[in-house]
């Protein structure tokens, strides 16, 4: 039950610099919608902190304190953006963070070399209100 990794390589030109193919923005915004989740947020924590790097499903109801059906579409959501990768070992099935889609995602966020050749480039900083 394990996807490939290879379809979650760097795919994609920045967001901030060049131009973004259409099929190529579809690919970022799953990735990005699928980490907008305050609970995904929480569940990709949960799995990035365990000492082995891998977390079985048995365990991920309480650190979201939901019910199993919530955690399996959020962990569904997850593995379709291709943000977590799992493996059935028995009854239980493990997941764990794929790191090069991460880093793929931070990728197309970032500049490219123009900014990264100005160091004393200022940065505008704010703040969000959440309402609850």
């Amino acid at each position: 039950m394990r996807h490939s990794v290879s379809r979650v390589v760097p795919c994609c030109p920045t967001v901030l610099d060049g131009r973004l193919k259409r099929g190529d923005a579809e690919q970022l915004a799953l990735g990005f919608k699928a980490i907008g989740d305050p609970g995904r947020l929480q569940l990709l924590n949960f799995i990035a902190a365990q000492p082995s790097g891998e977390a079985c499903v048995c365990h991920l109801n309480k650190p979201l304190d939901v019910k199993q059906p919530t955690v399996s579409h959020h962990l569904k959501v997850l593995y379709e953006a291709g943000l977590i990768d799992r493996e059935r070992r028995g009854t239980w099935v493990y997941y764990r963070i794929v790191r090069e889609r991460f880093a793929a995602l931070r990728d197309a966020l970032s500049f490219g070399p123009l900014a990264r050749a100005q160091p004393n480039r200022r940065v505008a900083t704010g703040s969000v209100k959440v309402s609850r």
